[in-house]
């Protein structure tokens, strides 16, 4: 995995980065940066975004607070009911390694905050 300069190297940071692996896999060809998104760079969504989260929520004891799981990605394609309700939702936003890594620092959700980074 090549991690471009200035990336943390923490052990939070590390811990994030082997849970993304084991949950949705990192590119070995690609330059992980704090802004690379799940959702778009990584290609994560529907209930492997589900699994993803919720392993985030346990591990790291994450207050996932305001939260919006359709703000990011697409539900899955099975579940007809989560489809109705994401409807009217507009275009997706980048969900970000850095996001994740701020939240997990802070252990709170924020999406004001988090999606300021950038």
């Amino acid at each position: 995995m090549n991690l471009a300069p200035n990336f943390p190297e923490d052990p939070v940071m590390q811990q994030l980065l082997q849970l993304l692996h084991e949950e949705i896999g990192l590119p070995k060809h690609k330059t992980i940066r704090l802004q690379t998104s799940l959702n778009f760079d990584l290609g994560c969504d529907g209930s492997e975004a589900k699994q993803l989260m919720e392993a985030l929520e346990q591990e790291f004891a994450l207050d996932l607070g305001d939260y919006d799981t359709y703000r990011y990605f697409n539900p899955p394609v099975f579940d007809v009911f989560l489809k109705r309700r994401a409807k009217g939702r507009g275009e997706k936003v980048p969900l970000t390694i850095g996001m994740l890594y701020l939240a997990i620092k802070t252990h709170s959700w924020d999406t004001q905050t988090l999606e300021n980074l950038s």
